[in-house]
């Protein structure tokens, strides 16, 4: 039975000998896909014996025993000892980390180490995981590979927010947290900043079907990243493979009208690469008013003109609408009547983005101790959206820089010091411009037409962080880690429409100055694969210029102070069992202070004057999360190359504390909220990943994964619980070389019980509740052919 796992690298050492007259053979292949490797070298001591050809084989003569060494540019190399002139070998090769990278966020400690070198909750996905589903949408791989991580979406592909540690919600105005809008994370994407200078996140306008890697770091990171309370997001695009050159399309088609077209180009040698990439994705959506549609095109350039500097580029530009149906009440998801919201759809709701992002890096070496990054970064968005409340357009331009001097020196034998120092710079200019919608009167019974304009604002945001961290390598295998961080946000805001009846200030600044985050780890690492840390971090929120005026009265809300969050942490990190297990366990408690509050002001007893945003009480998280990965079973001689199970959990225990203040009811009631002791809403206490990936040697692989969600309160007085859920998807795909040709062709199911769920819930926006998931089994299939030039 043991016989059905495999690892998933497949690295082996087969061992033939090279015999008098005898032939040994073999083929090398690509461990993380199964593609053959052409022009792989096959040395002997020290000389090339042979290269593979177009289909990865190779034949060298074989007389006694001897030691290959297999090696391939932009691989790992492979050492194979053999001993049988008779057996077929079968040599799979590990990518590893280009010469080339893509443009790098620098200030990042430990960006290169292991794992277990590395104090904190961090997670990353690969291509494994980016294509267990159907890959376009990201909340799939992350959901079920990063215990404590949450990543939900409002549309077919848009909306999507993610909530780390319980923490990530915005504020809207009823009352507490909600998840209204994108807060308290950072989001990088080729490390140009998706977060904008305010610390609002909106990924629209995001082409997750082009993204090779993405790297998740849970719990507060102010000392290397300003503004991100909870964490950091760092995506990237597909990198190219150094020695290859190829064009390829994949097509993708599934229910509900999904069709996505990918056409990329790709080519790297070891000074330069260049990936071009255009995708063309549309969906009619699964029920009403949900259709989607996107175009994006991406072009990464890297160059190396000597030794001492890498030269980096990106750009980026997306074109994306989608339609919004509204959310669900309870009654209507219960009776499964997703006819939508109808405000939502008479006002056509909906969200446009037309997008660039484009950053240049330069990387210097001075010498073996002290080198430089520099970025420099530019966006800039035309959007428009609707929705029951009315019509909207912005137009912000993003533009910043990070620079970070990084250091290392040896201390003695046994001690080494490394850092980085830097700064990072983001200003944002956007005008926002509010509008009612009417009826239509040439067509009363179609969409509303935009109205008169409500609103008229011009808003400067800007961002400065000043970072510094070291980490200090001890004898014994022990480090310790300390960094400050030192962030600064400065807010401009100007009422253009004028009203020369209103006493109104035309003008509102705030500033929230030297909010200074610490971090401290110390590390100690067993056996060369086994770790045990303790950290401590800390880091802020602050205020988007939504909240700093109190809209009644136009005047500032001086009251109102950033977002504290502060997290204790202990974890320990392994690769056992001759790295076929992999581990991560984590226990954590993040308190997170002062958390914006929609507040009511009465006029009277029965009515309300208005309401603004305040500090209200905190949140006490403490949760555990762990992660496992095993290589259950390799063979390169067998029908399977690999067969590797996986299981992650989390579980939160979040609570309220001291959380009282006024409200107003649904019935317009002025009455206090004492939240205390509640579960923290929109957090799942329990939540379950376990699934299996195989690949075989004729090139069939899949995956079956389950998941489970414990039931969730959606409002904070506990009295509004979505109910639990479980889902079943399945992959499976054949990979197939044919001369020049890589041909890659699956098919999926998502939900294959056909259970009800839920994409988002909406938290405490009572009527609004649910935006649902499809009813039924998504089925769902894609072709990709890739040519070798």
């Amino acid at each position: 039975m043991i016989k059905l796992y495999l690892s998933l690298f497949g690295i082996l050492l087969c061992a033939p000998i090279f015999g008098q007259n005898a032939q040994l053979t073999g083929k090398i292949i690509d461990a993380s896909n199964n593609i053959a490797l052409s022009g792989a070298k096959i040395e002997y001591n020290g000389e090339t014996i042979a290269t593979s050809n177009n289909n990865g084989f190779f034949t060298v003569p074989c007389n006694g025993s001897m030691t290959l060494t297999i090696s391939y540019i932009g691989y790992k190399t492979n050492i194979v000892k053999t001993t049988n002139c008779n057996e077929t070998l079968n040599v799979a090769l590990t990518p590893s980390l280009n010469d080339l990278d893509e443009i790098q966020i620098t200030g990042v400690i430990n960006d290169n180490k292991r794992q277990i070198e590395k104090p904190i909750s961090e997670v990353q996905l690969e291509s494994k995981e980016l294509e267990r589903g159907v890959g376009l949408y990201l909340d799939d791989a992350v959901n079920a590979n990063v215990p404590g991580v949450t990543l939900t979406r409002r549309g077919v592909s848009s909306g999507q927010q993610f909530n780390i540690r319980g923490y990530g919600n915005g504020v809207g105005f009823r009352g507490a947290s909600n998840n209204f809008d994108g807060q308290g994370y950072k989001v990088y994407y080729n490390n140009i900043p998706i977060t904008d200078a305010e610390g609002v996140t909106l990924l629209d306008d995001i082409d997750f079907g082009s993204i090779g890697d993405v790297d998740v770091i849970k719990g507060p990171a102010g000392s290397l990243y300003g503004f991100a309370i909870s964490g950091v997001v760092n995506l990237k695009t597909i990198q190219p493979k150094i020695g290859e050159t190829s064009i390829s399309q994949k097509v993708i088609a599934g229910k509900y009208g999904l069709a996505r077209f990918t056409t990329q180009f790709q080519t790297a040698t070891n000074e330069t690469s260049l990936l071009l990439n255009y995708g063309h994705q549309i969906s009619d959506g699964f029920f009403v008013h949900n259709a989607s549609s996107k175009d994006f095109i991406n072009a990464v350039f890297n160059f190396k003109p000597n030794e001492r500097q890498t030269i980096s580029t990106y750009f980026g530009f997306s074109n994306s609408y989608d339609q919004r149906a509204g959310e669900l009440t309870i009654d209507q998801f219960e009776n499964q009547d997703y006819s939508g919201n109808e405000r939502y759809i008479k006002n056509d709701a909906h969200s446009e983005v037309i997008s660039f992002r484009a950053g240049l890096s330069h990387t210097y070496s001075f010498n073996n101790w002290l080198s430089n990054t520099t970025t420099v970064f530019g966006s800039g968005s035309s959007s428009n959206t609707s929705s029951a409340g009315g019509y909207s357009e912005k137009n912000p331009v993003n533009y910043g820089t990070r620079s970070s001097f990084d250091l290392s020196f040896d201390l003695s034998s046994e001690i080494s010091l490394t850092g980085s120092t830097g700064l990072e710079f983001q200003e944002q200019q956007a005008k926002v411009v509010g509008y009612g919608m009417v009826e239509n009167p040439s067509n009363p019974e179609g969409y509303n037409i935009i109205g008169a304009a409500r609103s008229n604002q011009f808003a400067r945001s800007k961002t400065y962080t000043l970072f510094t961290e070291w980490v200090l390598n001890l004898p014994y295998d022990v480090s310790i880690t300390a960094g400050l961080g030192s962030s600064s946000m400065f807010l401009d805001l100007e009422d253009r429409l004028y009203d020369p009846t209103s006493s109104k200030a035309r003008t509102v600044s705030a500033d929230y100055k030297n909010l200074v985050s610490p971090h401290l780890a110390v590390n100690k690492i067993f056996n060369d694969n086994l770790s045990i840390y303790a950290s401590y971090s800390k880091a802020y929120n602050a205020p988007v210029s939504g909240n700093v005026i109190i809209s009644t009265t136009g005047t500032l809300n001086t009251g109102l102070v950033p977002e504290q969050g502060n997290q204790f942490e202990i974890g320990s990190k392994g690769v056992l069992m001759n790295n076929r297990l992999n581990y991560q366990l984590a226990l954590f408690q993040a308190i997170f202070k002062d958390k914006f509050t929609s507040v009511a002001v009465p006029l009277d007893q029965n009515t309300t004057a208005y309401s603004y945003i305040a500090n209200g009480g905190q949140l006490n998280n403490k949760g555990v999360e762990a992660l496992l990965k095993y290589n259950a079973y390799q063979s390169n001689s067998g029908f399977f190359v690999s067969v590797d199970p996986y299981i992650n959990a989390s579980y939160s225990d979040f609570k309220y504390e001291d959380y009282t203040y006024e409200s107003v009811d649904r019935d317009g009631n002025i009455f206090f909220a004492d939240y205390s002791g509640n579960d923290v809403a929109g957090v799942a206490p329990v939540v379950l990943n376990a699934g299996v990936d195989f690949n075989t040697l004729p090139g069939l692989y899949g995956n079956i994964n389950y998941s489970y969600r414990d039931a969730v309160p959606f409002t904070s007085d506990g009295l509004n619980v979505a109910d639990s859920f479980s889902l079943l998807n399945a992959k499976l795909g054949f990979r197939k070389n044919v001369g020049k040709f890589n041909i890659d062709l699956y098919a999926g199911a998502d939900n294959i019980t056909g259970t009800q769920y839920y994409n988002m819930l909406f938290i405490n926006q009572l009527d609004d509740a649910y935006i649902p998931a499809p009813l039924d089994t998504f089925f769902y299939g894609g072709l990709q052919v890739k040519y070798n030039l």
